[in-house]
């Protein structure tokens, strides 16, 4: 909850509204068509998402193949494979957040879930959807183009050459950090309230996280923050390198996600300290 404000000595309720917690099992939910609906659009939004991304990678690799008469310095680069990244997700949360909030991977869902922000029949549901969808997406790579996704990676996240296990998992905890803290801080209904004045579009900075992401761990990890992503790419690449490490992919993520919820919920917004006060305050009745 958020805290009073003081106008001409007294005080005035707040000027946002928190939403309730989301219950831990709502079994009427299952009931809804607005929770089916949901699924379906994160189930399409990371079909598209992968679809266009993955097709991106092959694209830069199969350009710059030089045993293939390729430029090597040719293609859309790591700047281009970046911008494909955060604009799909710039596009699709822009599209879906209305219908599902537009979380199009797991690790956004987790978080979520950790706030109180969806409920654990929605997490799952959407996770199960997202995971589907990117399976599918990459399959649609792969029989449009089935040479250069066999030849160029298909897409699948490796932890590159050179760099520890734990420098990958370091690298997908932060990058996830950055962008699951960035969708609590786009969507806070505080911040909202406080910067009316100010158009906000909140797509906006979380396709700029993801995009500043990838252009720091590309060269790490080829960057998943998203287990889904990471995920479709390996069950449809299939290759033993694709599955080595691929636990980093789920673990990394899920852990940056837990901590960014953890600092927005209880250090920046104060949870615990504002659940204190209450329990104090009732105590005093």
């Amino acid at each position: 909850m958020g805290k009073d404000i003081e106008v001409g000595g007294e005080f005035r309720a707040k000027d946002y509204q928190d939403p309730p917690p989301a219950p831990l099992i709502d079994a009427e939910e299952l009931t809804q068509w607005s929770l089916y609906r949901a699924v379906i659009a994160e189930f399409i939004a990371t079909l598209l998402f992968l679809y266009i991304t993955v097709l991106t990678v092959i694209g830069y690799k199969s350009q710059t193949d030089v045993s293939k008469n390729g430029d090597g310095c040719g293609g859309v680069g790591v700047l281009g494979i970046a911008w494909a990244f955060g604009g799909m997700i710039f596009v699709l949360v822009y599209c879906t957040a209305g219908i599902s909030g537009g979380h199009i991977n797991p690790a956004v869902t987790f978080g979520l879930f950790l706030a109180r922000k969806v409920s654990l029949v929605r997490a799952i549901l959407y996770i199960m959807a997202q995971c589907l969808g990117a399976i599918c997406g990459c399959g649609l790579v792969k029989a449009f183009q089935k040479s250069y996704y066999t030849n160029y990676g298909g897409g699948a996240n490796e932890l590159a050459d050179g760099f520890s296990k734990g420098t990958g998992l370091g690298a997908e905890i932060i990058g996830t950090f950055v962008l699951v803290y960035t969708v609590f801080s786009a969507t806070d209904p505080k911040r909202n309230a406080r910067d009316s004045h100010v158009p906000v579009l909140a797509p906006l900075p979380i396709g700029f996280a993801v995009f500043m992401v990838h252009l720091a761990t590309i060269p790490i990890t080829g960057t998943g923050i998203n287990p889904a992503r990471s995920f479709g790419a390996a069950v449809m690449y299939n290759k033993e390198k694709a599955w080595d490490d691929h636990w980093i992919f789920w673990v990394g993520p899920f852990i940056g996600a837990a901590i960014a919820a953890l600092y927005h919920q209880y250090v920046l917004r104060a949870a615990a300290a504002k659940a204190l006060g209450s329990f104090r305050s009732s105590s005093n009745i």
